[in-house]
């Protein structure tokens, strides 16, 4: 079942880096989500990115079910409420989307989860805060940088943000966007990318663990 929006947000806050991530293949979505699990990290974002998103979003449901009851499973990329809606009954923990839709927010906060809109300008934030958001993601992250939320921050006194796109996995990446306030941050494709010398999934839990250390030393 899935859990409501403060003890999701609890736990983005305890372990605040979360992986961003997509497969067509449910063995390699399987085996990546172990790997992020052993090294500590606790929120994951599957990102509805391919056809075979909502089916292996459920078969990761049943991992989760199964061995991680302390994992909190979300769904990124949801740009309309009808497909909001099929991955609450799938067991979405929290939804996340690259836009500021009101349908989303009103099918989401129905349900009593953690909606988090995508956000570019003050106005899409201030519509998302008006819509009921309580975490804001900052998208694309490397376009805006973390000069606009240090400008727009004091706008927002009662929201928190994550930004997702261009986060780096380092110790200076990560000072840079705790240093200007961010709540969480959400790491896609540059946490995944492996050392083509590495042979199974070893190197990924062992880069989530330094990940999610640098990020709450961090904090």
């Amino acid at each position: 079942m899935a859990t409501d929006k403060n003890q999701v947000l609890e736990k983005i806050k305890e372990t605040p880096a979360i992986p961003v991530y997509y497969n067509a293949d449910p063995e390699t979505c399987k085996a990546v989500l172990d790997a992020c699990y052993a090294g500590g990290m606790r929120v994951f974002e599957f990102t509805n990115r391919g056809e075979k998103a909502l089916e292996n979003f459920k078969i990761l449901k049943e991992v989760t079910n199964e061995r991680y009851p302390d994992l909190k499973l979300g769904i990124g990329t949801i740009k309309d409420a009808a497909s909001a809606e099929e991955y609450v009954a799938a067991g979405a923990d929290f939804i996340v989307s690259p836009i500021t839709d009101i349908s989303v927010a009103e099918a989401v906060q129905a349900h009593g989860l953690l909606w988090i809109p995508g956000c570019m300008t003050p106005t899409e934030i201030a519509q998302a805060e008006k819509a009921g958001a309580s975490l804001v993601k900052l998208f694309p992250g490397n376009v805006l940088g973390s000069g606009f939320l240090k400008a727009i921050k004091e706008l927002f006194p009662n929201l928190l943000f994550m930004p997702t796109g261009g986060v780096a996995p380092t110790a200076d990446s990560l000072n840079e966007w705790f240093g200007a306030g961010v709540t969480a941050v959400g790491l896609g494709s540059k946490l995944f990318e492996k050392d083509p010398t590495s042979q199974g999934y070893e190197w990924l839990t062992e880069r989530s663990a330094q990940v999610l250390q640098l990020a709450l030393q961090a904090k």
